[in-house]
């Protein structure tokens, strides 16, 4: 059991098996098991006294184990999707939407995650089309590699409105730490009412399909992902995901365009370099202003209606589809609840929507048993400092802060804890990021102050 981590027993029960007793009951095979990775046990089940019912032998998983070389689906790249503030949906017709991703392990085959889910109209996919890319800059691809995926065999696709679409298995092989270009071509007018903003990654925005084509001239370079939440591979059946959960800080706020210097990509790096662990690839689900507890404050006539929405659903109503239904997912690290405590009071967030450190401790114990009742560990982040900050640095905000850290700490409540407060304080000053890490808002570290976090997860909690 890695360091830190703390002992539990998890209990899954499975209904395998069941035959029809007389009065109308019924007779089932139960397999228990100490979690997802453990071999099943059966419990007898006897027929009620005085019934003359035959009861067959309990039912076995005769599945035989895993071959050395057997494969399964793992998220090697993924974002939080989130609608768009109904002043910025802006609408395309006939283009290309050439984006991309930077993946955490490889593999010979990939499926693509397409989402509408905040849509509220189908999205119209004409043609789609994935490649590795060719450089460190740019959206220009290796010709020899691309593939046009398909769905359900055809090459277009419908996604409903509120829906996501998984695509067809891809044949293409991927290196770990690689980028893959994605091409969508949009031909009927689409308004992008689903996407991500801030991802620190330059993409482009062509006119008509020019899904397969080596270059491309953009009309503009958003730096948002439209429609494209996920990348999963083929990957050997021990491998498995580690989820990051959280805000800008995990999106990667203030760091080099392009440059994939979030932490959790420099966590991906050190997870690669482990001798002897097996594939574990690293999807984050960061999102710039989200909460733990609450959604985002969008009212009519406040500041926050222009750019509230970008700060998606709150980190608990999200979970499940963010964090739970990744592919491949064993591991979560949280890093939520600076902005429940720094926002209310601001530009946007109203004084009442003030939270307690009990809130946020309520919502921690949230997510803990969520991710434990789907068979995955949890470790929890504690909340890095914002002492200097003009806006968020008061003595409220501070004793809050603290009393959440002293509990992810001390409660044990946690599978095992990833202090990234003490691996970028300032030393002579605890309540503010150490200078060289500060990005210069007081607030998000910069690309040495990532470094410093990734370093901070003892790799031990991921074998």
């Amino acid at each position: 059991m890695p360091a830190g981590a703390r002992p539990r027993r998890r209990l899954v029960a499975l209904v395998v098996g069941a035959t029809l007793l007389a009065g109308g009951g019924v007779s089932a095979g139960i397999l228990f098991s100490d979690g997802p990775d453990a071999e099943p046990v059966a419990a007898p089940v006897t027929a009620p006294t005085g019934s003359d019912t035959e009861v067959p032998a309990v039912a076995q998983d005769r599945r035989p184990p895993p071959a050395d070389d057997a494969v399964s689906w793992v998220g090697t790249w993924a974002t939080a999707p989130t609608a768009v503030p109904e002043s910025g949906v802006e609408r395309l017709e006939d283009v290309t939407v050439r984006q991309v991703v930077h993946l955490s392990i490889g593999g010979d085959q990939l499926r693509l995650r397409l989402t509408n889910e905040f849509g509220t109209e189908a999205l119209i996919l004409g043609e789609v089309h994935v490649a590795v890319r060719d450089g460190d800059d740019g959206t220009d691809i290796d010709p020899a590699s691309d593939r046009t995926v398909t769905f359900g065999g055809a090459t277009s696709a419908t996604v409903p409105a509120g829906a996501p679409l998984v695509s067809d298995p891809v044949d293409l092989t991927v290196a770990p730490d690689s980028d893959l270009v994605v091409s969508l071509y949009l031909p009927e007018p689409t308004a992008a009412g689903t996407l991500h903003n801030f991802p620190f990654q330059l993409n482009a925005v062509a006119d008509g399909n020019v899904t397969a084509e080596t270059s491309v001239d953009p009309v503009r370079e958003p730096q948002q992902w439209l429609f494209l939440s996920g990348v999963s591979v083929a990957a050997p059946h021990r491998s498995a995901a580690v989820v990051t959960l959280g805000d800008s800080i995990t999106d990667g706020a203030t760091t080099v365009v392009g440059a994939n210097h979030r932490w959790p990509d420099l966590l991906s790096d050190r997870l690669l370099g482990a001798p002897r662990l097996p594939d574990r690839g690293v999807l984050n689900v960061g999102i710039s202003g989200n909460r733990l507890l609450r959604d985002p404050h969008s009212a009519a006539g406040s500041d926050g209606e222009s750019f509230a929405a970008y700060s998606g659903h709150s980190g608990l109503r999200r979970f499940d589809r963010d964090v739970l239904a990744q592919p491949g997912a064993r591991y979560v690290i949280t890093l939520l609840g600076v902005n429940d405590i720094v926002q209310p009071g601001g530009r946007s967030v109203p004084a009442d929507q003030t939270v307690t450190a009990q809130q946020l401790i309520d919502g921690h114990r949230q997510l803990v048993a969520r991710t434990r009742s789907a068979g995955l560990s949890v470790y929890c982040g504690t909340i890095l400092p914002f002492g200097g900050s003009s806006r968020f640095d008061t003595p409220g905000n501070e004793a809050t802060r603290g009393t959440l850290n002293e509990w992810i700490r001390t409660s044990g409540e946690c599978d095992a804890v990833v202090d990234f407060d003490a691996a970028v304080r300032d030393p002579a000053e605890p309540t503010a990021l150490l200078p060289r890490y500060d990005s210069g808002d007081h607030i998000h570290p910069n690309d040495a102050g990532m470094a410093a976090m990734a370093a901070a997860v003892p790799l031990g909690l991921f074998r």
